[in-house]
């Protein structure tokens, strides 16, 4: 009696959707491309990198300030006069001492903020140009030595910082305020429905800028440059993400800092969760284009690895198993042999 058929597995929920949505699919292969090459924890090591190259820019950042207060004596008197006006007591003092001795040092703080700056910020681009590397799934090749990679994160990192300014600026000028003083010296602040026009064109302008800013990064800081098609449409998925990402951050960062706890904390913690944040929807918008139909076809096929041959040398002491089924069977055919010629 033949046992009953086995029946047939049914797939599972998720196979069920990527085999139907196509977009669903895609986004699955993103995530299994993004986990397999460590998004989170390049994400996490961008954060760090992020955090630890602010305090050598507010070095440089006092380091300017002490210049332009020394230069102006009377700023700086009206700035100490404000802070003993507002802080009671030897701690107004202590400030202003502290001021005035900063200001002193400003070249020597000045030049420790730039090297230290430069030191934080290539780290940073190593860092980030590693993790866009590994989620496009580039193959490595021979490093081109310290030297000429150095140079090579320098220069990214430049191009980076002029691409922000840009943005920055940009940023600036399609703000509704300023689009606001510029209806008003037109005389058209009072147009019905000015207000929601403002902002609607001011958050278009803010997603437009930002993903060409995404685009370019998901394009040209990978170690190995890809075209601005295969990551157009992944820094619109990133421009549109950051932008709902601010959204809400900017209403959890108002009701977090009303106590005095989220006072003191709440911007330092907040800047950590806005860098990883945005370090893992940039890494995962590079996941989702390096993941695309028309990326996938050509993507390189890592070579297998190298076959390791051991021969084996087996030694058997005496005949064996098959050596005694011989010798047995031709005793018989010998006696066999034997018995047929006596007989004749």
């Amino acid at each position: 009696m033949t046992p009953p058929a086995e029946p047939e597995s049914k797939p599972g929920i998720l196979d069920r959707l990527r085999a139907r949505y196509r977009w669903f699919d895609h986004v699955m292969r993103a995530q299994e491309r993004y986990q397999d090459s460590k998004g989170d924890f390049y994400a996490a090591g961008i954060t760090y990198f992020t955090i630890f190259s602010l305090f050598p820019v507010l070095m440089v950042a006092f380091a300017i300030g002490g210049f332009v207060l020394a230069g102006q004596p009377d700023l700086l008197a009206e700035i100490e006069d404000k802070i003993k006006s507002t802080v009671s007591g030897d701690f107004a003092q202590q400030l202003v001492t502290l001021m005035e001795s900063a200001i002193e040092s400003r070249t020597s703080v000045g030049i420790i903020g730039l090297a230290t700056a430069a030191w934080a910020g290539l780290g940073w681009m190593a860092n980030l140009r590693e993790a866009l590397t590994q989620m496009w799934g580039q193959l490595r090749h021979e490093p081109p030595g310290f030297l000429r990679t150095k140079l090579s994160d320098l220069a990214a990192m430049t191009g980076f910082f002029l691409a922000s300014a840009v943005t920055i600026a940009l940023t600036a000028l399609g703000s509704s305020d300023l689009m606001m003083h510029v209806l008003e010296w037109l005389g058209l602040q009072n147009v019905p429905g000015v207000d929601l026009t403002l902002r609607v064109t001011s958050l278009l302008v803010s997603v437009l800028i930002t993903w060409l800013l995404f685009t370019w990064v998901i394009a040209r800081l990978p170690r190995e440059s890809v075209s601005f098609r295969s990551a157009m449409r992944a820094g619109l998925i990133a421009a549109v993400g950051f932008e709902i990402f601010k959204q809400v951050a900017s209403i959890y960062l108002k009701s977090v800092v009303t106590g005095p706890a989220g006072a003191t904390f709440g911007p330092v913690l907040g800047l950590m969760v806005f860098a990883y944040i945005t370090a893992r929807l940039i890494l995962f918008a590079t996941a989702w284009a390096a993941t695309a139909t028309e990326n996938l076809g050509v993507a390189p096929v890592e070579p297998p690895a190298p076959a390791q041959i051991t021969p084996r040398v087996q030694i058997r002491e005496g005949p064996g198993v098959p050596g005694l089924v011989a010798a047995f069977a031709v005793g018989v055919l010998g006696a066999l042999g034997l018995s047929r010629l006596r007989k004749h």
